[in-house]
């Protein structure tokens, strides 16, 4: 028996697929696309254009743009996004910056 938690279980949802740097996931329909791809073990968002450092969701509300990703071409923060059935979301990439990465 599961623990009572006011919390969003992922687990309890109907997983439909969304692609991440063309690798194909499984995550829980509805749920926010930053928490479902920590979830499912991507550690990495975006980088920094100048150093290169990784990042990865901190806030979680908006507010420090660490997980902004690409989605169908247009660069929103995942933490703000609900999984859908076909996302695709890529890691996002600029002319600047050692290793081109956002």
């Amino acid at each position: 028996m599961k623990p009572v938690s006011p919390f969003f279980e992922l687990d309890d949802l109907t997983c439909v697929d969304v692609v991440f740097d063309g690798k194909k996931l499984c995550l829980p329909d509805g749920a926010n696309l930053a928490a479902a791809l920590l979830a499912a073990g991507v550690a990495v968002f975006r980088s920094t254009p100048m150093s290169g450092a990784p990042r990865a969701p901190f806030c979680m509300m908006g507010a420090c743009f660490d997980c902004q990703v690409e989605i169908d071409g247009v660069m929103r923060q995942a933490c703000m996004v609900k999984v859908s059935d076909g996302l695709i979301v890529h890691k996002p990439h600029s002319a600047g910056g050692s290793d081109g990465a956002i």
